[in-house]
């Protein structure tokens, strides 16, 4: 209940006071390519349940029919407006309606999208599904540069499955068992002079 009312004050507040910036960011994406200016994935959401997941568009509209599930590099997917949103995170800030409407925390597990949900191990899927998934955690911190980390690999997907997810699942195992107000003010913190730096 607490982590509720945190999540929605800080959230519906974040939403309030960046609003102008946001409508600016929404004109640019709306000008730099065809489409909208929101993306919606399905996502696994707590207990397993789909939800869907909001970003600002930063890729071609049907970018998920013409290449990975995950980005790599330069992706040639990309906008304009999308590789500054995107290095500065400013695409997962569409994620804040996610909070408001219950879906997701400000800080939880990433969720992720059912193919990789999949390759959990079941005990690991239960904890780590047991709580609602956040816009950043721990592994967000550690691969805030994922996509240059998977830049330049032969199979990016193999890569990810086998050597990146299992350690953001120990990550999300970490935030499930020491969950608290405190800690998800200092991972707050954390991805903000993460994203700055």
């Amino acid at each position: 209940m607490i982590k509720r009312i945190f999540d929605l004050f800080f959230a519906l507040s974040g939403l309030i006071f960046l609003s102008p910036f946001l409508i600016v960011i929404a004109l640019w994406i709306k000008l730099d390519s065809k489409g909208a200016v929101f993306f919606k994935q399905k996502r696994v959401g707590q207990f397993e349940k789909e939800i869907d997941v909001y970003k600002f568009r930063s890729m071609v509209t049907d970018a998920e029919s013409k290449g990975l599930k995950i980005t790599v590099g330069r992706d040639p997917r990309i906008t304009n407006s999308g590789h500054f949103i995107r290095k500065y995170k400013i695409d997962e800030l569409a994620q804040l309606i996610n909070v408001v409407n219950g879906t997701m925390s400000l800080v939880g597990p990433r969720p992720e999208v059912q193919e990789y949900i999949d390759e959990y191990p079941q005990s690991i899927k239960d904890k780590v599904l047991s709580v609602k998934p956040g816009i950043t955690d721990f592994a967000s911190i550690e691969f805030k540069d994922e996509n240059s980390i998977l830049e330049g690999v032969e199979n990016p997907n193999d890569v990810y499955i086998n050597e990146i997810l299992p350690i953001k699942q120990k990550y999300y195992i970490q935030y499930v068992e020491e969950q608290s107000i405190y800690l998800d003010i200092k991972l707050i913190f954390k991805t903000l002079i993460a994203i700055i730096k």
